[in-house]
């Protein structure tokens, strides 16, 4: 039985704890929340705690699950390897490339399991996108955006992440790892615009931005993100890869609104078009959020029995952040960043 920690109980961290709550093979033994209080009725009875450091001294788990905001990440995660547990960590790993780069190195020193909840890789539509544009071959132009029109609890959620990542950091580092599984080449160069379109964030944030990026197999790809009562919902959820063979899109248009969760997920169908042919692929039954939580963490608890090498995907978690990261500087210098002279 693995003694599982979970640290944040927003959104993704509610969803992991629940999921663990219901697993054979894990024990909660704790739940690290700032405000103390729990208000899931089926997680009432474990112990909460206010304080990380002192969760880890006294719940001692074997998995801890970091769901915390980003600008923590790093830190957490890091102590909870050095006091023997093995770890769940949300995205982004880090907020910088260097504190990513420390926690994998602290993984690797420490032999310790580290999954980046990269919820995409868990859902197999998405897997059958990957499939079926690596199928049709590169070099590759990959569209994709992810708006959200956010207002009321939803907007104040945003400004709160936008204190510590900007939305194309947050949103961006799902889909450019898409993008790293489809062509499997090296990032080249960056460049990224955006705009700070309300008074209610920093003076130095920017709730709307877009970026390209280059490989060094001719590749190219543009991702584009806003959150905002302000944001349209006029093509919102833009999902293309194409390729000089044709090209793979999502096909979904059942979204009930760009804010909602299971949405930014949900495939539906993919459109595999070729000069010869169309081919419509149905996805029915496709799983809903807290499913794909439930399959990031069983992936965690089976990595940890099963002694799964996760090398390749703690270096695709450090490659992804590092391109969204490159396109924030952009954003704020004004100038295109050589990922070359970075690596």
């Amino acid at each position: 039985m693995t003694r599982v920690l979970i640290a944040g109980l927003g959104n993704m961290g509610l969803s992991h704890a629940l999921a663990h709550h219901v697993h054979d093979g894990a024990e909660v033994v704790g739940l690290v929340n700032r405000s103390g209080e729990v208000a899931d009725e089926a997680l009432v009875g474990y112990p909460v705690f206010t304080d990380f450091d002192e969760a880890l001294a006294k719940a001692k788990p074997d998995l801890v699950v970091i769901a915390t905001y980003s600008d923590s990440h790093a830190d957490y995660a890091v102590a909870a390897m050095e006091a023997g547990a093995h770890v769940f960590l949300e995205k982004p790993l880090a907020t910088t490339v260097a504190d990513a780069q420390r926690v994998v190195r602290t993984a690797t020193r420490l032999n310790r399991k580290l999954v980046v909840g990269y919820i995409l890789r868990h859902h197999p539509s998405w897997v059958r996108l990957i499939e079926e544009a690596r199928n049709l071959g590169g070099p590759y132009v990959f569209r994709m955006n992810l708006n959200q029109q956010s207002a009321g609890a939803e907007w104040e959620t945003h400004k709160a992440l936008m204190q510590t990542t900007a939305p194309i950091v947050d949103c961006g580092v799902h889909y450019v790892d898409v993008w790293c599984q489809i062509t499997d080449a090296k990032p080249v160069s960056v460049n990224g615009m955006g705009l700070r379109l309300s008074d209610e964030i920093a003076e130095d944030m920017y709730n709307y931005g877009q970026f390209q990026v280059t490989f060094d197999d001719g590749s190219v790809g543009w991702y584009e993100a806003g959150w905002g009562p302000m944001m349209s919902e006029t093509a919102f959820f833009v999902k293309d890869v194409i390729s000089p063979n044709g090209s793979v899109s999502i096909t979904e248009a059942d979204k009930s609104g760009s804010s909602d969760v299971d949405g930014h997920t949900r495939v539906g169908g993919l459109l595999v078009h070729t000069p010869a042919v169309d081919r419509v692929i149905e996805l029915p039954d496709e799983p809903g959020h807290q499913e794909l939580c439930d399959a990031e963490q069983a992936y965690i608890l089976r990595a940890i029995e099963e002694d799964i090498d996760l090398t390749r995907h703690m270096q695709d978690a450090v490659q992804s952040l590092a391109i969204c990261l490159a396109a924030d500087e952009s954003v704020r210098t004004g100038k295109p960043i050589n990922l070359e002279a970075t690596q």
